[in-house]
Parts: structure tokens; C-alpha cells; sequence
């Protein structure tokens, strides 16, 4: 038996057989989650040559939570199954099942313990981390323990140690934190404080530093090109949320060690004196992040401020991409969820960030709101990678129909969020109008329409040019969902598909159609897609997505 086998057969055994003879009732749950996706290859829209369009033709991905807690424990096991998915990789083909997490916990008084698959983070997660985000294939949990001890209902201390999760594996680097958070309230002045110091330590294994001399054995040592690895990597934060009255300030300042990581803006020279561009280089890096709210009468205010300076923290220093992420920055671009709105999606960089974001709210009433919202992104040397302004109106009728409608304006740096050089900033500009009718308490109709405007890059649009989209979502109550959508290229621009014959840019549909119907907890959704390449983004981790063409099927249930 495999160490893996045994691991599920202990897991299963515990969620199942224990609880059947303890001497109190246990609380089980679960949920199920899988898409199918079918694809039709369309090589027009870029929607060919990997192996799923080309000869799979079909590929899936599943997940199976299972949760029991009985006498204080709380035990967990998840299935993960993988059948030529584009999951991992959009470009590849990737096969494979098992056990993706379990876990088993206990609470004995003021001390607990975990151990399995454990996610956590300290702060808000500059220095670490561990979380599952599926649409972007990254569960990067600890795989280890975790311990936790309660000084009184406002102090906690706890420490960890492990390695990170790689799918159904674990890097071979060892991790290890600890950290302390509290509360603290200060009645008589209104003030309460939440504050909290945490370190994290990242060492790496012998097979992991050869690889890493290995790839520096290429590199000239001219003016100090080569590098010297650390086997050992250290972060540290302290952090602390102030809440008075109506003011909310959350400030988190970390530093790291001088540490390697792959910079790929960074250039170097070859032995034969050529120029690089993408080199390993060595530096100690700094967070810092902070926030201040204001909420009253109808208005609320957010301003955020961050500096982000060499903060490349992964299991790995070669892994590249989301791979082997230890840690979190927050994003500071406004989290949009209109489609042309996060076609243009800014990716935290780790590297080299000044940010600065600022949001205002005001309820003229309960039936009216006005949003405003603008953002900043440069590097520390003041380069631009990020600008937007966006407004928004929302008005309610009665229960009878309501509307939104605002634009935004964006300046977006293709060169630094792609990789793709030489080319200028994108920038747009994007009216919307959201409108939702309510025929009865069970029937409503809601359209969107929205239009970008793309800038020009010499007598060609740039990117793909300018955009309309517009969509009618009609909703029976409890039950089905009608979505019919067409994302059309008005004005193509100079990365817009091309007439083999004669050349010309095509002004090209992207239509989608959509089922959605729910029963209880359960959801179902047929789907037919067409979708053109873009970055794909969530909380400002991003990935490049290539174009989509096919059937979608996704069944999602909990229990």
C-alpha cells in the first residue's frame, strides 16, 4: 500500500467509520462540484492546436468535499478528478485524480490542533497565505500541522509547519510560521484595536538549491550578474485594525529577507556579451499596505494605499507565474464584474508597485445611490501600468424595476499584465446601462448593453479594437435561467482575426447561450460559448486565457 492509499483509506475511515460509534450524533456535509466542457474547434477566433480541440474533444474536472464533526472533531476529505482538463493549463491537456485535501482538528480547551491540508493566513496575507481559488487552478494549502492556543476570548497564538500543496504532491520546501492576534476595547474612548505580528520561514532542500546553482552556473559573474542562493528565506509582518466610531484604519507593514527570484524585466549579459532580458536576481523586498474607511449618514468612503518593492515569495524561487505563491497582496483596482468592464484586469505585481485607490459611496435615499471610484498604479520608478475612473447610478422603482448605469475609464498597461512587448498602454472607455424588470414576484427580464471604446495605436486600433456587448437574462423563480449573450468586435483592431483571403480585419460575434436551473441546493447550467482570448482574474491574481469555443456543462451541490 502507497502512502497515498493509506492516507485515504485512514481519511475514509475517520469520517465514517469513527462517528458510527461515538457516543454522540456527528454533523456531516458536503458539496459537489464539477463542468464538462466540450469543445468545437474554431481556429478563426484562435480556438485550436492544443490537444482537446484538435483530438480530445472533451475534458472535466470534479471536486468532492466531505465534512464530518462528532465530539469536538471536525474531519474533512476531498476528491479531485481531472480528465483532460484545460484547467491547469489553458494550452495543455491535464489527467489525474485523488485525494486533494483532508484534514482533522480538534479542540481541547484553550489548545487545538490541526493536521492534513490546512488553510490559513496571517494579517491579511502579505506574508502568507494558503487558499483555493479553482477557476485559476491554484490550492496552494499547507501540508502539514498547525497548532493554536487560546490565552483568553481575545488572544490566540498559533504556529505552523509544512510544505505546500502541488496538486496532488507537495514541494519539497518546508515551511514554517507563527504568529499572535488580539483584540483589545477601549469602552470609555469608543476605540477598539485588533492588532497582531506574524513571521514566516522558508527553507529549501538540497535537490531544490541544485537545480537552482545549476541554472546560475550559466551566468557570467561580470559586475556581480551571478547571485548567491539562500537555503533560507524570512518575512515578517505586524498589523493592526483601529476601529473608532466611524473610521475603520487597517495599516500592515512586512519586510523580507534578501532572498532570489526570478525578475523577468531584469536584464543580463551572456558570455558572449548578448543582452537578456529575464534573469534571477537577489534582494530583500517590503510591503506596505494600508486603509482608511468612513461610513455615515448614507456616505461611505474608502481610501488604500500600497507599496510593494521585491516581494516574490514561492516555494520555488524558479516557479514562475501562480505557481508556488506563498502569500497575498491585495489587489487596488476596484474588483468589476461587468463583462467589458474586466476585460482590462490589472495582476498585482509583486515586484515593483505604487498604488492608490479611492471610493466613495452616497445614498441620496433607499432607492438612489451614486458610486465613485478611481485608481493608480505605477512602478517605484513612476512608469504607468494601471489608471481608472469609474462612476455608477442606481435607481429603484418600487419592487417594479430597477436600473444601473455608469462608465469607466481605464489606461492599461498591455507590455507589463501580458508580456507582450513593445506595444503601448490600452486605453478605453466603457459606457454600460444594467436594467431589471420585474413582471411578477417570479418573473423578471434583465438587459445589459455595454460598448467599448478602444484608443488608436497609430492608424490601427489597438489590441482588438472596440467591443459591444449586450444580454438578456430572463428569470423564473425558484427554478430556471435564460441567458442569451453576443460580445461583438464593432471595430477591429491590429490582434483581430484576419480573412485568409484577402487579408482585411473581421468584425467577429462572440454569442453565448446559457440554461441555468436550481432545485433545493442543487444548480445545473448548459452552456454554448464562444469567447475571445483575454486575462482572466480574481482578488488580482490573473492569468492569460486563450480564446474559447464549445459546450459547457456544470453541475454545483451542497448537502
Amino acid at each position: 500500500m502507497t502512502f497515498r492509499q493509506f492516507i485515504t483509506v485512514l481519511c475514509v475511515t475517520l469520517c465514517f467509520v469513527v462517528p458510527g460509534i461515538a457516543q454522540e450524533t456527528g454533523r456531516f456535509s458536503g458539496g459537489f462540484q464539477s463542468q464538462a466542457n466540450f469543445f468545437l474547434r474554431d481556429s478563426l477566433i484562435g480556438a485550436a492546436n492544443i490537444p482537446q480541440y484538435d483530438r480530445q474533444l472533451f475534458g472535466a474536472q470534479s471536486w468532492l468535499d466531505l465534512k464530518y464533526s462528532v465530539n469536538g472533531f471536525d474531519m474533512g476529505l476531498r476528491f479531485d478528478q481531472f480528465n483532460n482538463s484545460n484547467l491547469r493549463n489553458p494550452n495543455f491537456s491535464f489527467t489525474d485524480q485523488g485525494i486533494g485535501r483532508w484534514f482533522i482538528s480538534k479542540k481541547i480547551e484553550k489548545f487545538g490542533f490541526t493536521v492534513g491540508h490546512i488553510y490559513d493566513q496571517i494579517g491579511s496575507g502579505i506574508i502568507y497565505r494558503a487558499y483555493e481559488e479553482r477557476p485559476l487552478f491554484i490550492d496552494n494549502a499547507l501540508y502539514g500541522a498547525r497548532v493554536t492556543y487560546d490565552f483568553n476570548d481575545d488572544w490566540q497564538a498559533k504556529a505552523f509547519t509544512g510544505r505546500q500543496k502541488l496538486i496532488f504532491d507537495a514541494y519539497p520546501s518546508v515551511i514554517k510560521g507563527a504568529a499572535i492576534e488580539g483584540f483589545h476595547n477601549f469602552e470609555e474612548a469608543g476605540v477598539t484595536l485588533a492588532p497582531g505580528i506574524g513571521m514566516v520561514n522558508r527553507t529549501l532542500d538540497d535537490e531544490t538549491m541544485k537545480g537552482i546553482i545549476g541554472i546560475l552556473t550559466g551566468y557570467t559573474n561580470f559586475d556581480g550578474q551571478r547571485p548567491k542562493p539562500v537555503y533560507n528565506n524570512y518575512v515578517g509582518s505586524i498589523f493592526n485594525t483601529l476601529n473608532a466610531g466611524k473610521f475603520v484604519w487597517y495599516v500592515e507593514s512586512a519586510l523580507k529577507s534578501s532572498d532570489l527570484y526570478n525578475d523577468p524585466f531584469a536584464t543580463r549579459e551572456n558570455f558572449i556579451g548578448e543582452t537578456i532580458t529575464g534573469s534571477y536576481v537577489k534582494k530583500s523586498g517590503s510591503v506596505f499596505y494600508s486603509s482608511l474607511s468612513y461610513a455615515a449618514n448614507g456616505l461611505g468612503i474608502t481610501i488604500e494605499g500600497k507599496r510593494t518593492e521585491s516581494f516574490n515569495l514561492r516555494a520555488d524561487p524558479r516557479l514562475m507565474l501562480n505557481d508556488g505563491i506563498m502569500n497575498f497582496l491585495p489587489p487596488m483596482n476596484r474588483q468589476n464584474t461587468y463583462r467589458l468592464t474586466t476585460r482590462y484586469s490589472p495582476a498585482t505585481q509583486d515586484l515593483s508597485e505604487l498604488a492608490f485607490q479611492g471610493d466613495i459611496r452616497y445614498a441620496f435615499s433607499r432607492k438612489s445611490t451614486v458610486l465613485f471610484n478611481m485608481s493608480n498604479i505605477t512602478d517605484l520608478d513612476g512608469g504607468l501600468l494601471y489608471r481608472e475612473f469609474f462612476t455608477e447610478f442606481n435607481y429603484k422603482y418600487k419592487r417594479k424595476w430597477q436600473i444601473k448605469t455608469g462608465f469607466q475609464m481605464q489606461n492599461y498597461n498591455q507590455e507589463v499584465y501580458e508580456v507582450k512587448p513593445d506595444v503601448p498602454n490600452i486605453e478605453t472607455i466603457v459606457p454600460y446601462v444594467d436594467f431589471l424588470y420585474r413582471f411578477t414576484r417570479k418573473k423578471s427580464l434583465r438587459t445589459e448593453i455595454q460598448y467599448m471604446k478602444v484608443g488608436a495605436d497609430g492608424d490601427t486600433k489597438q489590441d482588438y479594437g472596440d467591443w459591444l456587448f449586450a444580454q438578456l437574462e430572463y428569470n423564473l423563480v425558484p427554478g430556471w435561467s435564460f441567458v442569451v449573450s453576443d460580445m461583438f468586435n464593432a471595430s477591429p483592431g491590429k490582434n483581430s482575426p484576419k480573412d485568409e483571403d484577402t487579408g482585411e480585419k473581421l468584425s467577429l460575434h462572440y454569442p453565448r447561450f446559457d440554461v441555468f436551473y436550481t432545485h433545493a441546493s442543487n444548480r445545473f447550467g448548459l452552456s454554448y460559448v464562444k469567447q475571445v482570448e483575454g486575462v482572466v482574474c480574481t482578488g488580482g491574481i490573473c492569468r492569460l486565457e486563450p480564446a474559447f469555443s464549445g459546450v459547457q456543462f456544470t453541475i454545483s451541490s451542497t448537502f
